[in-house]
């Protein structure tokens, strides 16, 4: 049973008496990537301009909280498209909400348990594996939950880890372009994960709105 009426059905059923086009492929890659990278700085703001304050008064989990806030309320208004048909800005609110909220707790448990390059790799898979299984869940598409997996972590841990590579080469000198510079490396990869995700789960959906 899917989410908020998320089942292909349901979305062809409102897609085609709205007359509402079929985002391509490229076109949910192109969304995930502009959209998620804007939000990924503006997350980033909290550790990179924040930083210091956080860890004298709320700690590292209270950091990486305000960072998550930040995300789950700026997403949806960039990448809700990604969704076919009208509602979509609403029911991309309930679905993201809970799985990033989930994956956040998840990548930071890793994080702060490890730590270091294995911490983060725990994290990025503990993190990935909750996300794929929730946005299948919403989206019925529970038989295509392997490749939503590895959509979200092969790009995800490619734009963290260049980001975390261009984050210690100027982190010296220009520390905060540094700490911002990763949140754009981030941005791309997961939100380029999220657009092939979000368009994977809709496979069944367009094939029907095609006639298939």
């Amino acid at each position: 049973m899917s989410w908020f009426q998320l089942d292909p059905p349901s979305i062809a059923k409102r897609a085609r008496a709205a007359g509402s086009p079929v985002p391509t492929l490229w076109a949910s890659l192109k969304r995930g990537m502009i959209g998620f990278t804007v939000v990924s700085v503006a997350g980033f703001v909290p550790w990179a301009v924040f930083g210091q304050w956080f860890h004298k008064q709320g700690g590292e989990a209270g950091m990486y909280a305000a960072c998550a806030v930040v995300f789950l309320v700026l997403t949806a208004p960039l990448l809700h498209r990604l969704i076919i048909g009208p509602g979509s800005m609403s029911r991309f609110y309930k679905v993201f909400c809970p799985a990033f909220a989930a994956y956040s707790v998840a990548w930071i448990a890793g994080w702060m348990m490890l730590r270091g390059h294995l911490g983060s790799i725990a994290g990025l898979i503990s993190g990935t594996v909750v996300m794929a299984c929730m946005l299948v869940a919403a989206f019925d598409a529970l038989r295509v939950v392997v490749k939503v997996f590895f959509a979200l972590f092969v790009l995800n841990a490619i734009g963290y880890f260049v980001g975390g590579v261009s984050e210690a080469a100027f982190i010296k000198e220009y520390p905060l372009y540094a700490k911002l510079s990763w949140g754009v490396f981030y941005g791309i990869g997961l939100g380029a994960g999220l657009g092939l995700a979000f368009h994977i789960c809709q496979g069944r959906a367009r094939k029907l709105l095609a006639g298939g």
